[in-house]
């Protein structure tokens, strides 16, 4: 008698303008790679940002929250928009993804960042400097100036504070050393050392955990203005690049225009039992019900969320899969094809089937 599959919840979260579209297409392609390699994903949806406060006036509804908490991974589109400006601060939908980022307790925000031969041409760069290009930046995403007290604007001033713990430090720079040893075994700390208390602790830290822990992998250190240099100078020269909260979301963007559009670039939030998925790209709602969007981003932040589920080789075919569309087509409008969201969508998963005969 044959067992059952390999089964996995999938908390699905639409979100906003182009989310459900593209959120649509990487369920199809989760169920394409599931069914090739031998396991099954069960999926639900549930309302986020804009979507949570038009149906409960709260942009993480509580029921959404509770089917993210019981799930293996969570997957989510996009969120937030215009019609959603009028409302307070706290309920703002994007307030909802940083709830949700919370609640899971998702403390790394991993941004991979390939440029193929295929894409290079497209690159604002010359194409010689980015093909080849395939760094992964590591952003701590919980610490911070972001979330540094005191912070207080009156008339006559304003002040923030940037803090980290050696904690916080510690467990973000495991991550990135982990995910060196899967890759080329290179771990490029950013910081600002030269001026910056935190930045000095971090750097000292991370000198420590890579010693200490990590021996094979190779650490340099960079302050946070040569690193951007660096990203448009030679953005091969890196690996994973390893970073804080401010810096982090500054070079996260930088690098993002390395393949010419924000349309190839998945994301992934980790930290806790459950992760988060998601493009990288936001709700584009001049786009949303057009069927013009393109679905690689969120495909692609499918690939990872299959990588956190252990499933390596289908999301590899995945990977392969969209890098065949790539070369041959057929391509969104974004990258000067024609191709329909459901086109895209469709065209990855039936290649599937065929890059897991020779994976």
């Amino acid at each position: 008698m044959d067992s059952a599959p390999r089964t996995y919840t999938l908390a699905l979260l639409p979100g906003d303008g182009i989310g459900p579209e593209v959120t649509a297409e990487a369920a199809r392609v989760l169920d394409a790679a599931a069914d090739a390699h031998g396991f099954a994903i069960q999926t639900s949806e549930h309302a986020v940002g804009g979507a949570g406060l038009d149906a409960e006036n709260d942009p993480l509804p509580r029921a959404t929250l509770d089917a993210c908490l019981d799930a293996d991974a969570v997957f989510l589109g996009a969120v937030g928009g215009p019609d959603w400006d009028g409302y307070a601060a706290d309920l703002r939908p994007e307030r909802g993804l940083l709830r949700l980022r919370a609640r899971l307790g998702a403390f790394a925000n991993l941004r991979p960042v390939a440029v193929s031969d295929a894409m290079a041409e497209r690159s604002p760069l010359r194409p010689e400097r980015v093909a080849g290009t395939d760094l992964l930046i590591v952003r701590e995403l919980t610490g911070g100036i972001y979330f540094g007290h005191p912070r207080e604007r009156t008339a006559a001033e304003a002040y923030d504070t940037m803090r980290y713990s050696v904690a916080e430090v510690e467990r973000i720079a495991r991550v990135a050393f982990e995910w060196a040893q899967k890759r080329s075994g290179r771990v490029t700390s950013v910081d600002k050392a030269n001026v910056l208390a935190s930045s000095a602790l971090w750097r000292d830290v991370v000198s420590r955990i890579g010693a200490d822990e990590y021996p094979e992998i190779a650490l340099e250190h960079l302050y946070v203005d040569h690193a951007a240099m660096e990203v448009v100078r030679d953005p091969r020269r890196f690996d994973v690049v390893l970073t804080g909260n401010l810096f982090g979301d500054v070079l996260s963007d930088l690098a993002a225009t390395l393949p010419g559009t924000l349309g190839l670039l998945p994301s992934a939030s980790l930290g806790g039992r459950v992760g988060l998925f998601e493009p990288v790209h936001g709700s584009a709602p001049d786009l949303a019900g057009q069927g013009v969007a393109n679905p690689l981003a969120a495909i692609l932040s499918g690939a990872m969320l299959l990588d956190a589920l252990g499933e390596g080789a289908a999301a590899a075919s995945v990977r392969q899969s969209v890098d065949a569309l790539l070369t041959d087509g057929p391509l969104p409008a974004d990258l000067d094809g024609t191709a329909s969201t459901s086109d895209v969508g469709a065209a990855v998963a039936d290649g599937i089937a065929s890059f897991t005969l020779t994976s």
